[in-house]
Parts: structure tokens; sequence; C-alpha cells
């Protein structure tokens, strides 16, 4: 048996989909396809904007424009992330601050944000870990008395939600992904989100390049010039037309996500009870992005993967910290302790968690339980 960390899933009409964007002879970015996902992510999300971009990376790239970065200006962020959530302000002469994360999440612990502010501070980028949300409240009250821009990393939060609030509609601006690795995918891809209205308009300049075509194919301005800093951030059209078929099929996949989820949760909290492991307890509307255990120590956590992989499953760790990376040290700075963010990384074990492992999920359940009882009983 070999069972893979994650399988890319299909619902069926993404191929239709390449070849109708196609016969309608545009494949490049902004056609139909490309409206049609902006629209029917902003349906989802409840956001008053939303422009598709060609990744994650690149939409958090355009918050960092929007939110004006210069050289010397602060981040504040969770070390435990992917590289893309510094790059994006590292690129335009940012510097990110490290803040500690909470060991029951794994998300940014807002309580320590305040002594990470200084006079450099320009935003706070919490980082929804898993699918599962920060405590958006609370970082709010903290940027709105502080005067910061709130930037949300929801590249695994798409259609997760608290308080009846969906993740990447909280912050001033935000970010989804659709990587292959995500719940909803489109092989590569992403979404700028925008929450506060005082961004769209240059959001859709900093995306086409710096230039205002998109006002003047409205008809809005006789002429289509250069007018400010910009890339080249839209998906071609193919890609849209395979993310329009995941997203008509958003809530469908969400809930197959979850019964995995929940089997996972519900078999292996045995583990927990015995003091084993720790198991994730979303403290909100979660997505069933991941399934991860904490392990007491690396060498434990390393053993588990290195038996799983013999029996033919992949189970993976996740983040090596920003902090302890060689670059990170280079260009980000710590606000206070990262004992949790250490901890956790040396600990966690992330299990398969895709459409179609179902058949597989009970062999994948008795293993890990097998494994980790036999390796504590060792220890």
């Amino acid at each position: 048996m070999n069972i893979p960390f994650n399988k890319p899933y299909l619902v069926g009409s993404e191929l239709a989909n390449i070849q109708r964007a196609h016969a309608a002879g545009q494949l490049s970015g902004d056609g139909p396809f490309t409206k049609y996902c902006e629209e029917r992510i902003k349906e989802l999300a409840g956001t008053i904007s939303c422009l598709l971009t060609h990744s994650c990376t690149a939409a958090l790239e355009m918050c960092a424009l929007l939110a004006d970065i210069e050289e010397g200006d602060e981040v504040i962020m969770p070390s435990y992330t992917f590289v893309s959530t510094a790059n994006a302000f590292v690129l335009r002469g940012g510097r990110p601050v490290f803040v500690d994360i909470k060991e029951k999440d794994l998300n940014l612990d807002e309580e320590l944000i305040e002594a990470a502010i200084t006079s450099r501070t320009k935003a706070i980028v919490p980082v929804h870990y898993g699918g599962n949300a920060c405590e958006m409240g609370r970082i709010m009250e903290i940027a709105d008395r502080y005067e910061l821009l709130v930037i949300e990393d929801a590249a695994q939060g798409f259609l997760s939600s608290k308080k009846n609030k969906a993740l990447g509609s909280i912050g001033h601006l935000a970010a989804y992904s659709f990587h292959e690795t995500k719940n909803i995918i489109s092989g590569e891809g992403g979404a700028i989100l925008i929450n506060d209205s005082r961004f769209i308009e240059r959001a859709e300049i900093i995306r086409e390049k710096g230039t205002n075509r998109s006002t003047f194919s409205r008809g809005l301005v006789s002429k289509y010039r250069w007018v400010d800093k910009g890339s080249s951030f839209l998906p071609g059209e193919i890609i849209a037309a395979f993310l329009a078929a995941q997203l008509d099929n958003a809530h469908a996949i969400t809930k197959r996500r979850k019964k995995i989820w929940d089997e996972y949760y519900q078999k292996l909290h045995c583990l927990e009870e015995e003091d084993l492991v720790i198991l994730p307890h979303p403290s909100s509307e979660h997505n069933a992005h991941m399934f991860y255990m904490l392990f007491r120590e690396r060498v434990l956590r390393d053993e588990f993967i290195s038996r799983m992989k013999c029996q033919g499953i992949l189970c993976v760790f996740h983040y090596i910290p920003l902090h302890s990376s060689p670059y990170g040290r280079e260009v980000g700075s710590i606000s206070g302790e990262l004992n949790v963010t250490d901890s956790v990384a040396d600990r966690i074990v992330r299990l398969p968690l895709w459409i179609g492992i179902e058949d597989s999920q009970d062999y994948i359940i008795d293993c890990t339980i097998r494994i980790t009882k036999d390796i504590y009983a060792k220890d």
C-alpha cells in the first residue's frame, strides 16, 4: 500500500471548463472564468472585493504594495508560517517581527502583539493555521487602537469562519491560496480580498502592472496609462476555468473533508486521553484543511513518521520556523520568547487528508494507534 500525504481532487468538470475557455478565444487573464471566480469568492467570503491572482504569494505581495511597506517598516507575524508570509513584506524593505503562537491552535498569540508594537510597526499579519481562526476580534481591536493594518494570511482558511464571519473577510486585506495542497484548488492560484474600500481601485492598478487598464476597459477613463507601481499578478484563464469547477462544488468538498477529519478525531482521541499526543481542538467553524498530532518530543515524532512510512503511509511535519532559518535570522527580529513555536515545530506530525482517502482511513488510523502506543511503550 502507498498512501500519499496529498492527492489533488477533481470534481469532474474542470477539463470541460478549460475547453470552454479555449473555445471562447481568451486564455489570458481577466476573462469570463476569472470574473466568475471573483464573484463566487466574494459571495462565499462576504468580502466587498476580490481579485484572482496567480498564487497566494502574489496576493500577499499585492497586500504589501497596498500597505505602502517601505524600508524599515515592521510587520508583526508568527514565525510558524510559510516563507511567503514574510517574503511579501521583505521584498518591499519591510522587517518581519516574529511573535509566538499558542499551543492550543498554533495561531498567533494575540496577547503578545502589543509588546511587539513600535513606532515602525505598520501591519499585523495573523495566519489562520490549518484553517482555524485566529482571535480576530482582539487583533482588530489592537490594530484599531494603534492605527495598524491587519492583513489576514488565510491561505489555508477558505470556507472557514468564526462568529459567522468568513476568514479573509475580517482584516483590511486578506489572501487565499488555491494551491493543489489546499481544499479548493487550481494547481497554482490565489486571491486577494479587500475589505476596506479605500484599497479597491489601487488594487486593480497594482494587479495590472501599475496601469489603469481595468478602468479603461470599463470605459471610465479615455487613456490606458502607467499610473503606479505594479506587476503581473493575474492568473491565466485556464487556471480560472479549473478553479470555477472547484468553487461550484466548494461546499460539497468541504463536507467530505470534514467527515474525514471527524473520523480521525473520534478514533484517535484515545491517544489524547492516554496523554500520548495532543490533537487539534478548533475554536471556530473550520474547513478540515489538516489533521495533526503533537508528540511529546521530536525523537518520538520522527520515529512515528519513519515507521508510518514503512507501512506505506506518508506523514509529514510542517514549517521550519522562519526565525531559525538563515534568511529569517538576517532580516527578521523576535519579540519575546518563541518557546511554543520552537516546541511545536519539533513535535508536530500531519496525517494524510484528501478526498478519496476514505477507503484507506481505517488502515491509517489503526497504524497510527498501534505505532504511537508502541513508541511510547519503549520510551
